[in-house]
């Protein structure tokens, strides 16, 4: 593995744990790719650093969990945007003549 690589492999890992941050926005705030992120994450950097990929595994495993309550809440804030009647609900449609 070139040294590049395995520099930029601990510099993901120390930066995941210290920020908590989701592979995509890791990815957004260093530049790199996602697919980089998560490869250099989950392939590479067990063999760099053993115990550091034990430690990035654990969080990467805890936003997995909990991907599926995050798609949720997106998607009921998507709708809360949209509602534009009283109390919160859309106007009924007018009828078709």
């Amino acid at each position: 593995m070139h040294e590049h690589i395995r520099r930029r492999c601990l510099k993901l890992g120390e930066l995941l744990l210290e920020t908590r941050a989701t592979v995509r926005a890791l990815a957004r705030s260093t530049g790199y790719s996602k697919s980089t992120v998560h490869k250099d994450l989950t392939e590479r950097l067990p063999n760099v650093d053993g115990e550091l990929a034990r430690e990035v595994a654990e969080v990467l495993a805890y936003h997995k969990a909990i991907r599926h309550l995050r798609g949720g809440e997106a998607t009921r804030d998507k709708w809360r945007r949209t509602r534009t009647g009283p109390g919160g609900c859309k106007e009924p449609a007018a009828p078709k003549s």
